[in-house]
């Protein structure tokens, strides 16, 4: 029997702002660098390389304990490094195994708790990546154990057949610069055996007028479009979408979601992944809610909201060097179910807004409290996660 590995993978932070920074060139020998450091430290404990690919690398181990020491060696090596233009060398870090199941379009089946980690070399802390179990999901790199199906088939099976059926639109496709759009998505039409006219898939990424123009001349909002384009011409039963706005402007944020819908209103399954809880409350029909490795909430965005117990948050900010507000006295004002607070900040969540928010006021007068902020709005996602995890998702 052949004995079960450990893989990491590791890639490279902010490489797009390494080379703005330097230039193509001499980004390319920082980056070469940083990967160096890494796989020196890889052989040193033992393990063996696997692949490097641009700016990722991924390494195997024996056991799970060479691989956490080689996580933390990598992390003294890359933290040591002195900075280039003012940007500190960091890496991301995923140390995994585990089963994923997607069967029907339902990514939440029996097992969706991957032990997949990222380790953040200039904090030292453990936070999930979905990146690494949705790379999996689409067949982009290997699971270390247990068995990934999708629309009950496995990719050591069925590889072909799953190429096939799924499209997938990564965080930034890098596409060749000198290829004009149509030819693009020509390109990747010629990869399936059925599909869409690459014709007909320009007027639903709205990219018709821009079918002549080389890919380097697009804005980054009709390069993510042109990417969801490849990902749709092959007429896939599950489109596979990793932040797909990230860094876009409200704009281009909206038109992406325009694409999204439409393709969900032709019968598509959408898997997305994103921190925007904006964007999952209006895409996404279900919500698994993450977190160090762990589903911690499930179900409609409806219902996840809900579930606070109250469908209004009041937020708001004391004045610098004000006594501290007992929790127990917020939470017997009128209508209010929940009280959290993080340092001079509170966060009520409340069923009658027009009762709670008076008394409060009426509280903090009577204990001679000022306030810098008042804020008031519905209960969202961030809402949930902030009550689940006493995090926001920037801080996850």
């Amino acid at each position: 029997m052949e004995a079960e590995r450990t893989v990491l993978f590791a890639d490279v932070c902010d490489s797009t702002g390494i080379a703005e920074a330097l230039g193509n060139v001499a980004s390319r020998g920082v980056i070469a660098e940083i990967l160096g450091k890494l796989r020196a430290v890889t052989e040193g404990v033992g393990g063996t390389v696997v692949k490097t690919i641009g700016d990722e690398i991924m390494c195997a181990f024996t056991s799970p304990m060479d691989g956490i020491a080689a996580a933390v060696d990598m992390q003294r090596a890359v933290s040591a490094m002195p900075p280039v233009n003012g940007i500190h060398s960091r890496v991301r870090i995923g140390l995994h195994s585990g089963t994923v199941l997607l069967e029907n379009g339902d990514l939440f089946g029996d097992v969706v708790n991957v032990a997949a980690r990222v380790v953040d070399m200039a904090a030292g802390e453990q936070v999930l990546t979905t990146g690494t179990t949705v790379e999996m999901i689409e067949g982009l790199v290997p699971s270390d154990g247990g068995e990934v199906e999708v629309l009950g088939l496995r990719w050591r099976d069925d590889e072909r057949s799953l190429r096939e059926r799924l499209g997938v639109a990564l965080q930034e496709t890098r596409l060749a610069d000198r290829l004009k759009v149509l030819e693009v998505i020509r390109l990747f039409r010629s990869f399936h055996r059925k599909g869409h006219d690459p014709e007909e898939i320009l007027d639903v990424v709205e990219l018709r007028e821009k079918k002549n123009s080389w890919v380097e001349k697009l804005s980054g909002g009709q390069r993510q479009r042109l990417a969801i384009a490849c990902a749709l011409v092959g007429d896939p039963d599950i489109l596979f979408l990793d932040e797909p706005t990230t860094g876009l402007d409200p704009q281009s944020r909206r038109q992406l979601w325009d694409v999204i819908a439409s393709f969900k209103a032709r019968g598509g399954t959408v898997v997305l992944t994103t921190h925007y809880m904006e964007e999952a409350e209006r895409l996404c029909d279900r919500v698994a809610v993450m977190d160090h490795g762990r589903v911690i909430a499930l179900g409609t965005p409806r219902e996840l909201i809900a579930s606070l117990g109250a469908e209004h948050v009041v937020e708001f900010a004391l004045a610098e060097g004000a006594e501290p507000v007992p929790e127990a006295a917020l939470a017997a004002l009128p209508g209010v179910a929940a009280v959290r607070h993080d340092g001079p900040r509170y966060s009520l969540t409340v069923t009658e807004p027009h009762r709670a928010v008076p008394a409060l006021m009426s509280l903090l007068e009577r204990r001679g409290v000022g306030m810098t902020e008042l804020l008031t709005h519905h209960a969202t996602l961030e809402d949930l996660f902030l009550s689940l995890t006493g995090r926001h998702l920037r801080d996850a």
